[in-house]
């Protein structure tokens, strides 16, 4: 958590402990996050308080394929807006400039916003689900999967002759 005023001078820097790193690899599905930090810097804006900064993790995570666990390295930018859930809404004729790769907007309420959980959940959306390990070629092997694009067997292989013609 952190006193929306005043803001910190400097970086805030959130590094996870082993119970929340438990927490978090329970949470998204992992089997270990080994490491997470994060180093953000806020400024106050004339609407939000502006989070930008990086996130670095290392994770356990299971294959897509196979389910075994392997490591992946984590490294995002983070970007994200803190907005005071009470103040007065834009009106039609305000304008307010956002473009497509503008940061995430968090509603907060009283003295404090989360910047903690703003972090966890940037971890959530870097994980990639469908990330395959380094032995996902022989998972798909032992079960009798085929890549797209690959040949399995003599009737695919007379088939593939058949196509060429």
């Amino acid at each position: 958590m952190v006193r929306a005023r005043p803001l910190p001078a400097g970086p805030v820097v959130i590094e996870a402990s082993p119970a929340e790193r438990a927490a978090l690899a329970e949470r998204f599905g992992l089997g270990a996050v080994e490491s997470l930090v994060a180093t953000v810097a806020l400024e106050q804006k004339p609407r939000a308080i502006r989070a930008t900064g990086r996130l670095a993790a290392r994770v356990m995570q299971p294959c897509a394929i196979s389910g075994e666990d392997f490591p992946v390295t984590i490294d995002e930018p983070v970007d994200l807006r803190f907005v005071e859930e009470h103040q007065r809404p834009a009106t039609e004729d305000e304008e307010i400039e956002l473009e497509a790769d503008d940061c995430d907007e968090i509603a907060y309420s009283g003295e404090m916003f989360d910047l903690g959980e703003a972090v966890a959940q940037t971890l959530g959306l870097a994980i990639d689900p469908y990330a395959e390990g380094p032995d996902a070629d022989a998972a798909r092997a032992a079960a009798g999967i085929v890549a797209e694009g690959e040949q399995l067997g003599p009737l695919a292989n007379l088939l593939a002759g058949l196509k060429k013609d």
